[in-house]
């Protein structure tokens, strides 16, 4: 087997594990007139691992966490690559407020008030896109129960 071969089966392999992590489902979600695809932590399982160990998402892409109740709940970035920004959203789809986060820290970033979701996007994806607290996210009621 050539190298060349060899290196495309590899980057094959790695991105196919990290994008098929748990296989979670994809809803379709916008922000005013952006569009995004958000795979869906549901399960306590996808919840745990999330966006850890991958290397690039695409712009559109993003991890919506479903929690099974509201609560102020709080993200980090053990073990995740990509810088992000996430978005704690209420059961209605309303945007609360929006925390940039590093790579690999453990530090909290947090729901100023309880939320049900939180939403997480490549960093300074929804400043960029004048998306602001107070938004509202459409879509977000056809969110697959956690479970």
């Amino acid at each position: 087997m050539n190298k060349h071969l060899i290196g495309a089966l590899a980057a094959l392999f790695v991105n196919a594990a990290a994008w098929g992590q748990g296989a979670m489902p994809l809803l379709e979600l916008s922000a005013g007139f952006h569009r995004i695809e958000a795979e869906v932590a549901a399960t306590d399982r996808d919840r745990q691992v999330g966006l850890m160990n991958r290397r690039e998402m695409p712009p559109q892409r993003g991890m919506l966490f479903d929690f099974d109740h509201e609560n102020t709940h709080c993200m980090w970035m053990r073990n995740t690559l990509l810088p992000l920004s996430v978005a704690f959203v209420d059961a209605k789809g309303v945007i609360i407020n929006i925390a940039d986060m590093k790579p690999q820290t453990e530090d909290n970033h947090c729901a100023k008030v309880p939320a049900r979701y939180a939403l997480e996007m490549n960093v300074g994806w929804f400043a960029q896109r004048g998306i602001k607290p107070g938004m509202k996210l459409g879509g977000i009621d056809k969110a697959p129960r956690p479970h």
